[in-house]
């Protein structure tokens, strides 16, 4: 099978590498790629949020899989181009990939499904959001209502703070994502990543995680796109998964697929829990950046084979088979981030690295030049690890990163330590 992986970051390396794992794969091409997934596929230049110039590409190079990464290609309709092309494609709808472009219709959904969500308004202009605010009171959550690459959402301990905030996604700081926002409750609690594989009708759980968004360690500072990330999150424990799946997940595929948008994809369901009870935080329409690289240290070449029967509608006939163990991965980022950070800066010590069913650096932001590895990102690079506890997973990951030279570089000495401790 020649199957095609979009997107560049340390989430496409960890797929590629789960891909490559299975002998069904032929050929495999990442595009853009990076430094790190050159190394195990072809990479190849193309803009992948054109539909047309992906389905072209695809018939140049007789692809029979494409796998879609990041979301901003499937909120372009990429996926559809490629479905209406007669393509297999592993991704949703351009419509439903609105559960992630848009918060309010996901709240819409939840509504629809009465899945247990926080308390909302949803607004178009900044007077009317702060004086909900003002009669919320705080803490309170303001979050840009599009597509912010992760960075739209501020929790707010103040009034003041939440006006603000208002001001700043009103003003243009998160672009058009702000051009609409959704006011939420504050909910405590322990927040969890839940993924599952649907088909339009079946949902089938493919594993647990939990991600350390702070920059800094005992999860302080600013948020990030994600410095590091465990699998199995010991909070979604299998009474609160079904309890998700019962409750949230199930009832969102059912009004989703009587508004005829079905679900295709992985489904990605942010979770606090509280008590036992999950509430849904918010919905991805992609895995996650870096809980895909624990998931699939993890998964491993079935991956493919679960993801394939996504696409083809029979979720219904396969399972998830788990190795009982631990996987943990710590993100290296460049020193600045996730301010300002220079790039260009050179990594060495990566040959030294092994890369293995239980070892891996999935690169993020990396690219090459004269033979040499260099750092082009904020999150360069994910330093993963398995083991039978997630101590021994922890250790193996943190003997990775002490490997690695590159004085321009950081990353967070305490990924895990919630369930650590």
């Amino acid at each position: 099978m020649n199957i095609l992986i979009l997107g560049g970051g340390g989430r496409e390396h960890a797929l590629a590498w789960a891909v490559m794992q299975n002998p069904k794969c032929d050929k495999l091409i990442v595009a853009p790629g990076n430094a790190g997934i050159a190394q195990i596929a072809e990479c190849a230049s193309l803009d992948i949020e054109n539909g047309a110039a992906v389905v072209n590409f695809c018939e140049a190079n007789a692809i029979e899989f494409i796998i879609i990464g990041p979301e901003a290609p499937l909120a372009a309709g990429v996926g559809d181009r490629l479905h209406d092309a007669g393509f297999l494609v592993f991704g949703p709808s351009q419509a439903a990939a609105q559960l992630e472009a848009s918060k309010s219709f996901t709240k819409e959904i939840c509504d629809a499904a009465n899945a247990p969500t926080a308390a909302y308004g949803h607004f178009s202009e900044p007077q009317a959001a702060k004086d909900y605010v003002t009669a919320q009171g705080a803490p309170i959550v303001v979050k840009a209502d599009g597509l912010a690459a992760g960075k739209g959402v501020i929790i707010a301990q103040t009034v003041d703070e939440a006006h603000a905030a208002i001001d700043e996604m009103f003003g243009g700081s998160f672009g058009s994502a702000g051009a609409e926002v959704v006011i939420e409750e504050f909910m405590d609690g322990e927040e969890a990543s839940f993924f599952v594989l649907c088909d339009g009708q079946t949902a089938l759980p493919v594993g647990t995680a939990q991600d350390h968004k702070r920059v800094g360690e005992g999860d302080t500072g600013p948020n990030t796109g994600g410095m590091g990330a465990y699998s199995p999150a010991p909070v979604l424990t299998d009474a609160v998964a079904e309890k998700a799946l019962e409750e949230i997940i199930r009832p969102t595929l059912r009004v989703m697929a009587e508004r005829e948008m079905p679900y295709q994809g992985v489904l990605y369901a942010g979770l606090m829990i509280k008590d036992g009870q999950p509430r849904l935080v918010e919905y991805n329409v992609r895995f996650g950046d870096p809980e895909c690289q624990v998931l699939m240290l993890r998964l491993g070449a079935q991956a493919l084979d679960l993801m394939q029967a996504a696409a083809e509608e029979r979720l219904h006939q396969v399972e998830a088979n788990w190795a009982d163990d631990h996987a943990l991965t710590v993100v290296m980022a460049a020193e600045g981030y996730p301010g300002t950070y220079e790039k260009g800066s050179i990594i060495k010590g990566l040959d030294d690295c092994p890369e293995d069913s239980f070892h891996m650096v999935f690169h993020a932001g990396t690219g090459e030049k004269d033979g040499k590895i260099t750092a082009t990102g904020g999150r360069v690079l994910n330093v993963t690890a398995r083991g039978t506890t997630l101590r021994e997973a922890a250790d193996r990951a943190y003997a990775m990163v002490d490997r690695i030279d590159w004085p321009e570089g950081f990353c967070r000495r305490d990924i895990g330590w919630r369930a650590l401790d």
